[in-house]
């Protein structure tokens, strides 16, 4: 294959037993640690070793009722990040906060309090949330519209910028002798009014060591690419198709100068569910054998709600009902993955049980079995054709679909020359080739 020069980004997404919907049936896995905090500093420790640049938190503030089929709950990210801090010394370390569920100031606080913890590691993924599951558990009201969603978005990250940037450089003078810690005029309020929020600050500590975490977005509907375009420097996307991962990265970048961001600015890591065996053979075996773990009932339940109807009315080996869908823009969550399902099961002419097994690895994102030089030839085929600055590594199971990668495709992408081999900085901004951030209203 034509070798490239450009550095492969490699972000793991943790996700308690693995990303297979079955993960947890297996018979390596132990779902009886899912809120263990000593089986994920294991896991962040290899990834570690692997030299990634980061390991990335999802959340979610509600429990659907699939917790019968799957393992569903997790520990709050803020509070399993500082227990991975200590754990670690390089590994970047990103979390999902909501910016319809929370506050600004709290949001800034924890954020800038995990990145002093950890030495200038952390991270932001940015999410409006989905679901009534979670807007219920706020108050008695349904999730708010799609778009009013970005808005407040919009001015949440104002705020919290604002925030970080609350505490100048040389606020605070520490001089025993004189008695004085803090220079106060170099600690501004920041008087926000807006359509959402009243602000005024400042922040109750000082400006972090990465001046704000890197920002991280993973919406897929125009709106969310939008707001990616003018805020994200990492960008987590499901594209299950090398044509698909070309359309979406040209479509974001292009979108950025109209913000006066260079298009380098911004990593956009399509999520990568590797199932790695020594032979192919070996690779279809491991995944036929998670496959033939899914629950059905789960994973009907899983489409119905993406889709917004119940598919279990229908029969499972014909078709999706096409003519009985809501429309993508009817949708009020997830509406990029709701266009891709649609336009996956039209153009590979997938039955609903296709569908839910096509899935099942990773519920959309580019997913393969194959051996580890397999698997980084197809890493670094996307790589050179622009779909992608490098991956969000989603393994079918853990712990060992993150040990093969780490032990297998990491030296084999190292050999190319696609990845490094040991870290150069110490912050998760110098992993993402970025500098400390500069204050609000520039970009970094």
């Amino acid at each position: 294959m034509t070798q490239t020069k450009k550095q492969l980004h490699l972000n793991l997404f943790l996700m308690s037993t693995g990303h297979h919907e079955a993960s947890w049936r297996h018979p390596d896995s132990t779902p009886e640690r899912a809120v263990d905090v000593h089986y994920y500093v294991k896991l962040a420790q290899t990834a570690e070793r692997g030299k990634l640049d980061s390991i990335f938190l999802a959340d979610s503030y509600g429990l659907p009722p699939t917790i019968q089929y799957k393992v569903l709950q997790g520990l709050e990210p803020f509070t399993l990040l500082s227990a991975l801090a200590m754990a670690t010394k390089h590994i970047g370390l990103i979390g999902t906060a909501s910016t319809t569920y929370n506050e600004p100031f709290h949001i800034a606080r924890k954020f800038a309090s995990l990145d002093l913890i950890s030495g200038g590691r952390a991270g932001w993924n940015i999410v409006t949330s989905t679901g009534n599951t979670t807007a219920f558990n706020f108050r008695d009201e349904q999730l708010p519209e799609h778009s009013m969603r970005y808005r407040r978005a919009e001015e949440f990250l104002q705020v919290v910028k604002s925030l970080w940037d609350s505490w100048e450089d040389g606020a605070l003078i520490i001089d025993k002798q004189s008695g004085v810690y803090a220079n106060p005029e170099r600690i501004k309020r920041i008087d926000h009014k807006g359509e959402h929020y009243a602000v005024r600050g400042p922040l109750n500590l000082p400006r972090m060591p990465q001046g704000y975490p890197l920002l991280v977005q993973a919406g897929a509907s125009d709106t969310g690419k939008e707001f990616a375009a003018m805020a994200a420097e990492a960008v987590f996307t499901a594209q299950n198709t090398l044509q698909g991962g070309r359309d979406f990265y040209s479509d974001l970048k292009s979108r950025m100068a109209k913000y006066g961001r260079s298009a380098d600015s911004l990593c956009i890591l399509p999520g990568f569910c590797a199932i790695i065996g020594d032979t192919e053979a070996e690779a279809k075996e491991k995944e036929q054998e998670l496959h033939e773990l899914v629950q059905i009932d789960y994973g009907l339940y899983r489409l119905s709600n993406l889709f917004g109807i119940d598919l279990s009315a229908y029969p499972l080996d014909g078709p999706l009902p096409y003519a009985d869908l809501p429309q993508t823009e009817q949708i009020n969550s997830q509406k990029g993955r709701h266009q891709m399902f649609i336009e996956m099961a039209q153009q590979e002419k997938l039955s609903i049980r296709q569908l839910m097994m096509r899935t099942a690895s990773s519920r959309g994102h580019f997913s393969m079995a194959g051996t580890p030089i397999q698997i980084a030839d197809a890493m670094e085929r996307w790589a050179v054709a622009g779909a992608a600055d490098g991956f969000n590594l989603m393994p079918p199971s853990l712990p060992s679909g993150l040990d093969d990668f780490v032990d297998k495709v990491i030296p084999e992408l190292q050999n190319r020359g696609l990845f490094r081999s040991d870290y150069t900085g110490s912050t998760l901004r110098e992993h993402y080739g970025r500098s400390a951030a500069a204050r609000s209203g520039v970009h970094a």
